[in-house]
């Protein structure tokens, strides 16, 4: 089954024209157009924007996308490039999660001092009693 660029843009909370970008900078090659010319989006496109997608939101900016599709469409030859790739991907992410982790923590101290300071109505007993430990 196929869809539509207004259909896919749709599912992936994307305008059609970035699409068209993707479409335009060779990101998407298995894309197909029907007689009037109009894309359409089957499986393996989808399957496709679903990686540009994955990719985009672990931070690789739109050259470092294309590089790896030109890899893709090298085949075989380029499985080493591509693992390394995610395997640095991975990495960078788990770098970003522990920083978040460590900002949640702070944030949830914040909630719990505050919501005493509020019980209590006034911050002076909690200033002497909350303490956040941070780590170098």
């Amino acid at each position: 089954m196929a869809d539509t660029i207004g259909a896919v843009a749709k599912k992936f909370n994307l305008n059609p024209s970035t699409l068209r970008y993707y479409d335009a900078e060779g990101l998407i090659p298995a894309i197909k157009k029907n007689e009037q010319g109009n894309r359409i989006f089957d499986e393996e496109a989808v399957s496709t924007l679903f990686t540009i997608e994955c990719l985009k939101k672990s931070g690789m900016s739109i050259k470092e996308i294309k590089t790896f599709m030109s890899w893709c469409q090298i085949g075989d030859d380029s499985l080493n490039q591509r693992l390394a790739m995610f395997k640095e991907r991975r990495a960078c992410l788990e770098a970003q999660i522990s920083e978040l982790t460590a900002t949640l923590d702070y944030i949830d101290y914040k909630i719990s001092y505050y919501t005493q300071a509020v019980e209590d109505e006034t911050e002076t007993h909690v200033k002497g009693t909350f303490r956040f430990k941070q780590e170098a």
